[in-house]
C-alpha cells in the first residue's frame, strides 16, 4: 500500500510487534517480532517469509548485518544472542551474565558483534564462533541501549538513563560523555558519513551529533514530544530517524534543516530503522508493518 512517498507492507499481525529492522547480504529486508518471538524478512517483491525461534517469550529486539553472512540479533527477555542465515536456520548462543536484557548490536570493526546489556550495565563482544566477552561500565544504572560501530576504530553506544553516550575500544577501555541537555535519554546512534556520531533523544525530543573527541551539537525538533527512537545515516549524509511518539519517519539535511514523513493511520509506532545501500528506507512500525521510502537526493 502506498501513500505519498511512503509506502507500507503489512508484515504481521496486529501485537507480534515489528521492532528492529536491518537490510540483509541477500538485499532481503530482515526484521524482529518482539512479541511473538520470530524473525521476518521482506523481499523486494513484497512477500513476507517468518521464522520461528522455538522460543515465543525470547524478545527478539535489535538485528543487524553480520560480518558471517548472517544476521544477529538481540533476545532481551531470555538473555540470548540470536543468530539466523539467510535461508532461515536460527541458532542462539546464552549470555554468561544472569539476567542481561541485551538489547543494541552491531558489527564491530574487530570481525565480532557487539551489544549492550541493559539491566547488567555492561557491553559485550561475541564472536561469529559464539565466545563471549562482557565489559562493565563506570556508570551503574546506566540503560546502555543501542551501539554502533564508529569511524574510530571504536564501539559507541548510548547511556540512556545517564544521558550519555560512551566509547569502548575493541579491548574494553570505556570514555563516557557526558550530553548537555538534561532528560535526553539517548536511545538511538549511528555513524555519520561525517566522521562524527548521531544520536537520538526520546526524552528530550533532540538529534544530536558528537565527535570523536567529545564536541556535542544539538538539534532540536519543532515537536518535542515526538520521542525519536532510532537513527540512521544515508549514503548522501542525511539522517533519518523514527518519531515513535508523533508517527513520523524524521530526516535531517547536511544543512541542517529538518523535514518529516508522516505516517498514514493512526497507531504507527515506529521503532527501529535501516538505510540500505541506494538510499531506501525502511522503519519498522509496531502495529505490524514496515515502511518503505525512497531515500533518493531530493526526497525528504
Amino acid at each position: 500500500m502506498r501513500r505519498g512517498c511512503v509506502e507500507l507492507f503489512e508484515v504481521a499481525e496486529a501485537g507480534a510487534g515489528p521492532y528492529g529492522v536491518a537490510v540483509g547480504p541477500d538485499g532481503g529486508v530482515w526484521f524482529t517480532l518482539v512479541h511473538t518471538g520470530e524473525i521476518g524478512r521482506l523481499a523486494a517483491d513484497g512477500t513476507v517469509e517468518r521464522f520461528g525461534l522455538g522460543a515465543p517469550e525470547c524478545g527478539p529486539a535489535v538485528i543487524t548485518a553480520g560480518p558471517d553472512g548472517a544476521l544477529w540479533f538481540s533476545r532481551m527477555r531470555d538473555h540470548r544472542i540470536g543468530r539466523i542465515t539467510v535461508d532461515g536456520t536460527a541458532t542462539s548462543y546464552a549470555l554468561p551474565t544472569e539476567d542481561a536484557g541485551p538489547y543494541g548490536i552491531a558489527a564491530g570493526p574487530d570481525g565480532a558483534l557487539w551489544f549492550t546489556e541493559l539491566n547488567a550495565g555492561r557491553i559485550g563482544r561475541i564472536t561469529v564462533a559464539g565466545e563471549v566477552t562482557e565489559f562493565p561500565l563506570p556508570l551503574a544504572g546506566a540503560f546502555p541501549s543501542l551501539v554502533t560501530a564508529g569511524p574510530d576504530g571504536a564501539l559507541w553506544c548510548t547511556l540512556n538513563q545517564a544521558d550519555a553516550v560512551a566509547r569502548i575500544t575493541v579491548d574494553g577501555r570505556v570514555t563516557v560523555h557526558g550530553l548537555p541537555t538534561g532528560g535526553t535519554a539517548p536511545v538511538g546512534i549511528t555513524a555519520g558519513t561525517d566522521g562524527a556520531l548521531w544520536y537520538v533523544g526520546i526524552g528530550g525530543g533532540l538529534v544530536g551529533r558528537i565527535t570523536v573527541d567529545g564536541e556535542v551539537t544539538e538539534y532540536p525538533l519543532v515537536d518535542r514530544a515526538a520521542r525519536p527512537h532510532a537513527i540512521a545515516a544515508g549514503p548522501d549524509g542525511r539522517l533519518w530517524f523514527t518519531e515513535w511518539g508523533a508517527g513520523r519517519i524524521g530526516v535531517l539535511g547536511p544543512d541542517g534543516r529538518l523535514g518529516g514523513h508522516p505516517l498514514p493511520g493512526g497507531g504507527a509506532e515506529p521503532h527501529g530503522i535501516a538505510v540500505a545501500p541506494d538510499g531506501t528506507v525502511y522503519a519498522a512500525l509496531e502495529r505490524g508493518q514496515l515502511a518503505r521510502l525512497d531515500g533518493a537526493p531530493g526526497q525528504g
